[in-house]
């Protein structure tokens, strides 16, 4: 549930200061993990991923949102794939994963490597493996994918729908998200710089720019602009997270932090304590480099976040059904 800031008005006082690193249950994963087995992998990834991404840019930060929803819920397992069945709940149709794209690029990919590799390469790792081409592809860092992931034969819708983090989350909530899959406040301020890249809908973030909570902390003109875009195109609307470099994944969300002109309130939650988020967040903002560096680390500690024990895996021979 998340905390409002009338009812945690000591929070931020406490968590301006809290940059802990929390233990993180990794899989045991390699970055040759297919190297015997189908060294091919990457090479196919990439490819697909870069004819995808010359054909439509968009595709990219779709590629990337959708790693996020699926390592959120139950680990990177590839549950956010799957389709409803009478016997699966589809993590697709939970409210917050209603605009997820980029499932028939996954698909394709699964498609070549099963002819390349039949029964080997998961649908976890290429969704890993296609997050990380798309960073890239956008001219952001690249970094070594750690392999060797299995797919879930289940998904959770309820868990989609109640703990993915919440556009409209305070701070408070915002560090208890993270921290629940080992990923602490340092990791969650690098791994909030894919919004530098992508677009959001008008429900997202009208409740900041309309003077709902987070409201007053807001450049005017950047309101009355994204007001603007709100009111022409109702709750279809789309606004960049970035108006300057929308496309390139560069450090230009933290510069539109500082300036108060982050589209979302968990954007803009990230900056204001005074602190040392603060400072983080002043750094990328000045050091695009930097960012780049922990960013790239983080998404690795992202990707490290291991299903439960107890769940059922196999490697699927389609990304969007189990095995039968």
């Amino acid at each position: 549930m998340s905390l409002s800031r009338s009812s945690t008005w000591l929070a931020p006082m406490i968590l301006c200061v809290l940059v802990a690193s929390t233990a993180n249950g990794e899989p045991h994963l390699s970055a040759s993990y297919y190297d015997t087995t189908c060294p091919s992998a990457q090479h196919i990834v990439q490819s697909v991923m870069a004819s995808k991404v010359a054909a439509d840019q968009s595709i990219a930060p779709a590629v990337l949102r959708l790693f996020f929803h699926d390592c959120f819920i139950n680990g990177c397992d590839g549950s956010v794939l799957l389709d409803k069945t009478p016997t699966i709940d589809s993590e697709k149709d939970a409210q917050p994963n209603d605009s997820l794209r980029g499932f028939d690029v996954i698909d394709e990919i699964k498609s070549q490597l099963e002819h390349s590799c039949p029964a080997t390469v998961s649908c976890a790792d290429i969704l890993t493996l296609a997050s990380r081409d798309a960073v890239a592809l956008l001219s952001g860092p690249t970094w070594n994918v750690q392999l060797g992931r299995k797919d879930s034969r289940g998904a959770d819708k309820d868990a989609a729908e109640n703990d993915l983090p919440s556009p409209h989350a305070n701070l408070t909530d915002l560090i208890g998200r993270f921290a629940e899959h080992g990923l602490d406040a340092k990791d969650m301020v690098a791994l909030s710089g894919a919004h530098t890249v992508g677009t959001a809908r008008c429900p997202h973030y009208k409740d900041r720019v309309f003077g709902g909570e987070g409201g007053a902390d807001i450049d005017p003109a950047f309101a009355e602009l994204r007001r603007e875009t709100c009111q022409a195109g109702g709750d279809d609307a789309m606004a960049p997270f970035d108006e300057q470099t929308p496309m390139m994944f560069d450090n230009a969300y933290y510069k539109d932090l500082v300036a108060r002109r982050g589209l979302l309130t968990s954007d803009q939650e990230l900056y204001g304590c005074g602190g040392p988020l603060d400072h983080l967040v002043e750094m990328y903002s000045n050091d695009g480099d930097a960012f780049a560096r922990d960013f790239a680390k983080a998404m690795v500690k992202m990707g490290g976040i291991a299903p439960p024990a107890e769940m059922q895996v196999e490697v699927r021979l389609k990304c969007s059904m189990v095995n039968t």
